[in-house]
């Protein structure tokens, strides 16, 4: 299974901002320390504010921070907003897709359950679960 660049982008920020969760983050430096596009970046966070997980202050001061606890984030939630409407092949696409072996197919169910049970594994985990070290996570400065 292969997760949107998107959910990528997501899952990294909030495991920063839980390295820190007293410090408010432009998003300008979230992706420079996380080597992404900030336009990209920028999408992703209005995304995860819309759905309550971090919270966005404008102004010279503003930034992101999270918007609960890293223990009360599950990676799972995170997944499912982030994939919404993402169908893992073909035949799970809202309008049936255009698979040939449709009506006669075995495979469906399988991933069907497989999908079950991805998402069940991620909805017991946390962001606090996640969170590397704050020295992990930010690049070093140059020597000297």
């Amino acid at each position: 299974m292969r997760l949107l660049a998107a959910t990528d982008f997501a899952l990294r920020a909030l495991m920063r901002l839980a390295a820190e969760p007293e410090r408010c983050l432009s998003t300008e430096l979230l992706a420079r320390e996380l080597g992404l596009s900030r336009n990209h970046l920028h999408k992703v966070m209005q995304s995860l504010s819309a759905a309550g997980l971090v919270r966005t202050m404008r102004g010279a001061q503003g930034g992101v921070t999270l918007a609960l606890p890293p223990e009360r984030i599950s990676i799972g939630a995170v997944v499912r907003r982030m994939e919404h409407g993402q169908a893992i092949v073909e035949c799970f696409r809202d309008d049936g897709g255009h698979c040939s072996l449709t009506p006669h197919c075995r495979l469906k169910g399988v991933l069907a359950g497989a999908e079950v049970a991805f998402y069940r594994a991620l909805e017991s985990v946390t962001l606090a679960d996640c969170v590397p070290s704050i020295a992990a996570l930010v690049p070093a400065g140059p020597p000297g």
